[in-house]
């Protein structure tokens, strides 16, 4: 079972920024893998702690998972989770600014030493984050669907293949650092001497220099063009609801990681119905003779149209609940109902007729209103809805 995110960095719920990256670097300096060669379990508890850290400081996904829980990017949410990152080379990647040329880069080699596993050197540059909007039916949000749609953002050179160089001879080792990524620098203090290591300045820790840019992407390894996504959209999502799709955003300068994709959802209005969290409502009117003798009529839902019967004597303000009629939870197995709220239609004019009718009515006692110590009242009726 996973442990909680807040645990793990030894945090509080209503940690800032600022707490959560200063905890971040105390455990991941204590679990550090260049301070604990070969100890699985020490890497283990790095890894965990970057996943608490990847998913706390991005203030959209600390918000869904203070209320869901782990179980907001569980497997099965149509493909969208936290984008944990899973090896040590992703780690360094996305957390560069903390492992960055500071005490605890300079020490342990920092995140400009270990990415990309090859003798220190980086990935280029990490590709930013895209965010676009996709409008949804009434029906697409409460079932769920897959949709193709077209992004337009960064994709990789296909020239170059990512590298930015026009050919492979234009690819060659840096001078500064010879091929590590990193420079190193040792100074006298009064305890002796100190060796630091930092980011090469001349590569940018990647180890190697482009000497004949790429004709297509100016050395950048990427070009603006357009990619077809497919986006399984879970079934229960609601308007402004995001959800994320890890590496989907635009590409890495010169072979670097790329970003996430983030979806706004947006939700159409349905004409007859509308929708109030989990539940679904309806407005239902009927006619005076069909409240008084009762009747049976047919109603929207989500699923397509469903017959209900109206009892005699059903009072104007009366709620139907359809049970499990309503939108399912994205992140959990209930339900919500469908409210059918009764208005019984008064007419606005009448013939001279129908006036006469009426009023022999309204002489009746049986049409006086007389309700009974049974008959709820509207805030009882609204109680029972929330309930």
């Amino acid at each position: 079972m996973k442990r909680d995110y807040y645990e793990i960095l030894g945090v509080n719920k209503t940690a800032t920024a600022d707490e959560l990256k200063k905890a971040y670097r105390k455990v991941a300096m204590q679990f550090h893998p260049d301070r604990n060669p070969g100890d699985k379990a020490a890497e283990e508890k790095f890894k965990e702690a970057a996943e608490a850290y990847e998913v706390l400081s991005d203030a959209d996904k600390r918000a869904k998972y203070d209320r869901f829980g782990h179980q907001a990017f569980a497997p099965g949410q149509g493909g969208f989770g936290g984008g944990h990152a899973s090896n040590m080379e992703d780690i360094f990647s996305q957390f560069g600014d903390i492992f960055g040329d500071d005490i605890f880069g300079n020490f342990f080699g920092g995140g400009g030493g270990r990415r990309g596993g090859g003798g220190g050197r980086s990935r280029g540059v990490r590709g930013s984050n895209l965010r676009v909007k996709l409008k949804l039916t009434f029906e697409e949000a409460a079932k769920g669907v897959t949709k193709t749609i077209k992004v337009k953002k960064y994709v990789p050179c296909t020239t170059c293949g990512g590298n930015g160089a026009k050919d492979k001879g234009s690819i060659q080792t840096c001078g500064t650092c010879g091929g590590s990524g990193q420079v190193r620098k040792v100074t006298n203090t009064f305890l002796g001497q100190m060796q630091t290591v930092t980011t090469c300045p001349t590569c940018n820790g990647e180890g190697t220099t482009v000497t004949a840019k790429c004709g297509s992407c100016k050395g950048e390894g990427r070009v603006y063009g357009e990619e077809q996504v497919t986006v399984d959209i879970p079934a229960g999502v609601q308007e402004n609801m995001q959800l994320s799709m890890s590496g989907k955003g635009n590409a890495g300068e010169r072979g670097g990681a790329p970003g996430d994709l983030i979806i706004l959802i947006e939700e159409e209005a349905h004409k007859e119905l509308q929708r109030d969290g989990l539940n679904v409502a309806f407005e239902l009117h009927i006619s005076f003779p069909d409240a008084v003798f009762g009747t049976q009529v047919e109603v929207p839902t989500i699923d397509g149209k469903a017959k209900i019967k109206i009892p005699p004597g059903t009072q104007s303000g009366k709620i139907f609940r359809l049970k499990g009629k309503g939108f399912p939870d994205v992140n959990g197995y209930s339900k919500g109902d469908q409210l059918i709220h009764v208005n019984v239609w008064t007419p606005q004019s009448v013939s001279q007729e129908e006036k006469e009718v009426l009023e022999k009515l309204n002489d009746s006692s049986n049409f006086k209103p007389s309700p009974g110590k049974t008959e709820k009242s509207f805030f009882d009726r609204v109680k029972e809805v929330f309930s």
